[in-house]
């Protein structure tokens, strides 16, 4: 039996966060929609990036957010996302690894270029992001490393990755692996329209292979197809050992078996920026899930995590969320 070396394994879409302060005039210049999310190519991502100015550069995206976070937190973490060998690729790298997480996947040699978020932010504080999703989407089972996940207690899968066949034979071959070596699979849904695209191939995938799932209050409805969130939580705790629904202001509840536990969401004096808010609940979450806290003291130190990571701008902690636990007690 491999010995555990992780308490959580993520695996998700590699994207570098560009994040530049514009006037309104730049979005109108660029012919932008304020506010919207577009998915971009690359000669568009390299004509964006070369008019936008000086940029803040960091390693982002869902999975990626959740490992730096366990790693804040004091855990062992490890990630799988694909790059490409350029410069982008070689920052994502370094973040990774600086926030002390463990990322060995192997660059693309060729190919699409390593995936960017540029998120133009304008004085009034509405971001307007442009993706260019590039190497990110092309994870394949050659990047799921065995070892690996038979030394992590939990492996984690971001539900944006999901998009294509490979991603999903990806998704197998690791919750298999860790299946058989007898530790936890966890997915999180991501996106509703993401729960659109896929809804039976998550369903299946959760009632056959998923230990521990993550959704918010509009997944969750959306994956069973209902307006009533009592009736989707009740569904979900037959389809799975342990279900965490968070509920942005509301907080979240956590279902396992017959057990409903309900937890506030925690105080935060001013929401700058919501991006990371599930990212970061669920690293506080596994991290005391792994180390077998009370599920209300795993859904505490989730809550405190998204409120630390909303209350300013990009989406990894900016603070140690060791010493933040500890200072609220919650460590």
């Amino acid at each position: 039996m491999t010995d555990i070396r992780f308490d959580v394994l993520t695996i998700g879409n590699a994207i570098v966060d560009v994040i530049a302060r514009v006037d309104d005039s730049f979005i109108t210049q660029e012919r932008l929609v304020k506010g919207s999310m577009n998915l971009i190519d690359e000669a568009r991502a390299e004509q964006l990036y070369s008019v936008m100015g000086p940029a803040r550069e960091i390693s982002g995206g869902s999975a990626g957010n959740t490992a730096a976070g366990v790693a804040s937190f004091g855990g062992k973490a490890a990630y799988f996302g694909k790059v490409k060998k350029d410069q982008l690729g070689d920052i994502y790298r370094h973040d990774m690894r600086a926030q002390g997480v463990q990322f060995e996947s192997v660059a693309a040699s060729d190919g699409p270029a390593t995936a960017r978020s540029f998120i133009l932010v304008t004085p009034d504080s509405e971001r307007t992001m442009n993706t260019y999703l590039g190497a990110c989407v092309n994870l394949t089972t050659a990047d799921i490393d065995v070892d690996t996940v038979r030394a992590s207690r939990v492996t984690y899968m971001e539900g944006y990755l999901y998009d294509r066949p490979e991603a999903k034979d990806a998704f197998r071959r690791a919750s298999d692996i860790a299946r058989a070596a007898n530790r936890l699979t966890s997915v999180t849904l991501s996106d509703s329209f993401c729960v659109e695209r896929h809804r039976d191939d998550f369903m299946h995938l959760i009632r056959s292979r998923i230990d521990i799932v993550f959704a918010n209050e509009t997944e969750i409805k959306s994956l069973y197809q209902t307006q009533n969130f009592n009736g989707a939580m009740e569904a979900i705790r037959r389809d799975c050992a342990v279900a965490v629904l968070t509920r942005s202001e509301k907080g979240s509840v956590i279902v396992r078996g017959d057990e409903t536990v309900e937890v506030p969401a925690h105080p935060v004096s001013r929401v700058i920026d919501v991006t990371g808010a599930g990212d970061l609940y669920a690293a506080g979450f596994l991290f005391g899930f792994t180390r077998e806290m009370p599920l209300r003291r795993c859904a505490e130190l989730g809550g405190l995590a998204a409120a630390e990571v909303i209350s300013h701008v990009g989406a990894r902690p900016e603070i140690s969320l060791k010493d933040h636990a500890a200072a609220h007690k919650l460590l």
